[in-house]
Order: C-alpha cells, then structure tokens, then sequence
C-alpha cells in the first residue's frame, strides 16, 4: 500500500508541476510566436504558428523604440545596484555572523526588518531631493540598493553561518589579518550564496516599473520596462511589434536566470534555514 500510495503521489506531483510548467512557458511562447507575425496576424496573440516569418519586427522595434539607450540604462542599474548590494551584503554578514553581539544582532534584525517594511515614496523623493539625487542614475541605483539589501542579508548571513569557525581560527594561526581571512579563505566558498544574490537582484532590478516611474523623469535615463511602457503608447495596435519589444525585454534577465538557476535552490535553501 505504501508503496502504490508513493507513485500515486509521485504522478500527482509531476502533473502539477507540469501545470506549471506550462503556466509559464504558454505566455512566452506566444509572446514570441506572435513577434514574428505580420500586423494582421498579429492581433488575434493565437498560438498559431505564422504563415511567414518577420524576423525584421525585431529590427524596427530596436529602432523605433531606442532599445539600444534602454539596455544600457537596464544594465548599468543592473549591474552596479547587484554590485553594491553583493559587496556590502557579503561583507555585513561576515561580520555580524561571526561577532554575535547585541549591538550586531540589533543592527541586522533592524536591516531584515525592511523586508516587510512598506516603501514611503514621498519621504524617499523628498529625501533624494535634498541629496542632489532625484532624477539621476546613481539616485536610482542607490534606490535599487536600499530596496534589495534586507533580504539579500537576511540569505548571506544564513549561508555563512553553515561556514564552520574553524577556519576562522586556522586563518587567523596562519597569520593572516581578518580582511584576508575573509578575501583568501571566505569570500571563495560564497560563490553559491554570491551567484543567487546576483540573479535574484538582477531579476528584481531588471523587471522593476514604478522606480524609474516615479524617480526618473527624462526619458533619455528609462530602463527597458519603460521603454516597453512608451513604446506600447505609440503602437499599441502592432501587437507583433510589442510582442517582439516584451521579448527582446525579458531575454538579457531570462539569460541570466538560466545561466545562474543551479546556484539558486542551494543558496536560498542554506540562507533561510540557518537565517
């Protein structure tokens, strides 16, 4: 019985996942199987494989939508808030894992608390308005950073405190200062915990709307989701033309899922039991 009742269960299982599997592939394939479709065919999003291929909506969306200046504000939001948040993550939570104060242990149950604490838009715009930053890319990034930071921590400290001490201790008889320690001895057995930081917040970032909303107003410094927003404004009614922008979007962030998704399960499973 036991046995017959594990692989009903088991068949169970992989339907549902199956479920979901398809829950998440059916939208992209019909975002992409439409980007190729000429306008008429186009307007009823079916599933329908296009009669002819038009690779060359990829073409006018990069044009006409300045997805070139897009990407490159994406990516350097991207790239230097997941910087900044993976240096003073990894660092803050060596340091508060290791030496396990009451000043420590106040300071990091007060970062983690922003992982539930609401954002107030008019306190953050007031605030960047008298640091110089409103409408700015470093105003932006530092945004990203202070937004991502909480649970970001709340994994890092979990992950190195499954680090034994002994090490630590090994370094230190060795001679090495507690900044080599870290950098030679340490920072080398992050690379789980680094990777699924770095994917996670590059998801975030990337596919983040209201920020650049409400804190960017030149359109010369929108990343890609307003871009998509924009362009969606001037040609809503080519459905295959958004369709190709939406793809073009999602795919630097689909790549980069892809590529880091091994790392992602061990590291959230290590930061949140231990965290």
């Amino acid at each position: 019985m036991k046995a017959g009742s594990s692989k009903t269960t088991s068949v169970l299982l992989n339907i549902v996942a199956a479920i979901g599997s398809l829950l998440v592939v059916i939208p992209i394939y019909v975002l992409f199987i439409n980007s190729i479709k000429s306008p008429a065919e186009s307007r009823s999003m079916s599933i329908a494989f296009p009669t002819e291929l038009h690779f060359e909506n990829f073409l006018t969306v990069i044009e006409k939508g300045k997805l070139l200046s897009s990407f490159m504000n994406s990516f350097i939001y991207s790239a230097c808030s997941v910087l900044l948040i993976v240096i003073c993550v990894l660092f803050a939570a060596f340091v508060i894992s290791r030496n396990t104060s009451r000043l420590n242990k106040a300071i990091y149950y007060f970062i983690i608390a922003g992982i539930a604490m609401p954002l107030n838009n008019v306190t953050l715009m007031k605030v960047l308005q008298v640091l110089k930053l409103m409408n700015t890319r470093p105003g932006i990034i530092f945004i990203y950073a202070a937004m991502n930071i909480p649970l970001s921590l709340f994994l890092a400290y979990g992950f190195i405190g499954t680090i034994p001490r002994e090490l630590d201790e090994a370094a230190l008889l060795e001679g090495c200062t507690p900044f080599q320690m870290f950098t030679k001895i340490i920072f080398p057995l992050l690379k789980p915990i680094a990777s699924t930081l770095v994917v996670l917040n590059t998801m975030a970032v990337w596919n983040d709307f209201m920020m650049p909303l409400y804190y960017l107003n030149s359109s010369k410094k929108w990343p890609m989701t307003l871009a998509v927003y924009n362009f969606y404004g001037m040609f809503e009614k080519s459905w295959n033309l958004v369709s190709a922008d939406i793809v073009l979007t999602i795919l630097p962030v689909l790549i980069v899922f892809i590529a880091g998704q091994k790392y992602i399960t061990g590291g959230i499973s290590a930061g949140a039991v231990k965290g």
